[in-house]
């Protein structure tokens, strides 16, 4: 058998075959064969450490970049719309609400309680110029009024899509705060759509209901109604209408595409004639009908005097279940159908009072022009 070697001899075999590798690392190094950097190491933690810092900065830029964008969107609208934004008022009261421009030909929309009859209203432009309303169109259902002056050549606002509104999406308002506070601009999002409310104006002491109408926390005050809600392009996608006592940052406007064939016809023939049924009404759902053991369907709360609604025999207090054969399930089913026909055109409805069912049908007439 071999003997084994004595320790110390590996101990001398380790240092030789160390003593070796260093001369060739060594030789390799100088022939520039080895390139290893030991200040690698330090130099990826410090390349690592500003990589970081470096995001960090870019975050913060992007975001105050972002808040920059967001402000001079709002301030280029406002600076492009006000012009069109305009005061109404009598003599007596010469600012008492607002309206907005949709043709040159000096066509203003704002609401139909700002324009109540036996008055002579005015126009105040935002350069303090006055001028005298020569026509006025009330719509008695939708609280819009269009009035018309003897001016030429003003800037008018684009009128833009309610359709596709979305909960969230930032919306503009401008009108005259509290009847005095001229072109005062308020922010905030859309909150809600589709909502119901009792409108009125506290100078007449009227009020009516309204439905279908975009919900809003940009600040509306008595005087904002009849302003434009905008949307950030300084398209008009509402009509600011009311705000609700007793509460804050809720306001609301009339979707633009309830009131847009309205305002077109109006400025294309200087006139509307649409049909109309007559009848003011609230919305029962399901939950009420349950709650009151009534059917699911408009409740009849007011009849105009002479309307097609009353010559058909309808009354307060009837319940409209069908119209036209089809269940009444929302709120603004009615309104739409009607929006749909022809002045002439006659519509069945189905109505329930005290538990009793009958069918009346009913010829739709003209809404006629109140000056």
């Amino acid at each position: 058998m071999p003997k084994e070697l004595p320790k110390f001899s590996y101990i001398i075999l380790a240092i030789v075959f160390g003593t070796l590798l260093g001369i060739g690392l060594f030789k390799l190094s100088s022939n520039g064969n080895l390139n290893f950097n030991f200040n690698n190491l330090s130099e990826a933690k410090i390349s690592s450490s500003a990589y970081n810092l470096n995001k960090t900065n870019v975050a913060k830029i992007s975001q105050t970049q972002t808040i920059l964008n967001e402000e001079s969107v709002i301030i280029d609208v406002v600076a492009k719309s006000s012009p069109s934004v305009v005061a109404i008022g009598t003599n007596q009261n010469p600012t008492m609400g607002t309206g907005f421009i949709v043709s040159e030909k000096g066509i203003v929309v704002t609401n139909k309680h700002v324009v109540g009859v036996n008055a002579i209203y005015n126009v105040i432009t935002r350069d303090g110029k006055k001028f005298e309303v020569r026509k006025i169109y009330r719509d008695p259902v939708l609280d819009l009024a269009i009035v018309q002056i003897d001016e030429g050549g003003l800037q008018s606002l684009n009128l833009g899509n309610s359709s596709n509104l979305k909960v969230g999406q930032t919306v503009i308002a401008i009108g005259n705060a509290l009847g005095k506070l001229t072109n005062t601009v308020t922010t905030g999002v859309v909150s809600g759509l589709g909502r119901q409310v009792i409108a009125g104006n506290p100078f007449s002491g009227s009020s009516e209901s309204l439905d279908n109408l975009i919900q809003t926390d940009a600040a509306i005050n008595m005087g904002n109604s009849g302003g434009p809600l905008l949307n950030s392009a300084g398209q008009v996608i509402g009509v600011n209408v009311a705000t609700t006592d007793g509460a804050q940052s809720i306001g609301f406007a009339i979707p633009i595409d309830s009131v847009k064939k309205v305002i077109n016809e109006f400025v294309d023939k200087g006139a509307v004639s649409k049909p109309y049924l007559g009848i003011k009404y609230n919305f029962i759902n399901k939950d009420m009908a349950s709650l009151n053991k009534t059917p699911i369907g408009a409740y009849v709360q007011d009849v105009i005097l002479d309307s097609p609604a009353q010559k058909a025999g309808i009354e307060i207090g009837d319940i409209i279940t069908k119209i036209d054969g089809k269940n009444v399930l929302s709120e603004t089913q009615i309104t739409d159908l009607v929006n749909g026909k022809k002045i002439g055109d006659t519509i069945s409805l189905t109505l329930w009072n005290n538990g009793k069912e009958r069918s009346v049908l009913v010829t739709l007439q003209e809404l006629i022009n109140a000056n």
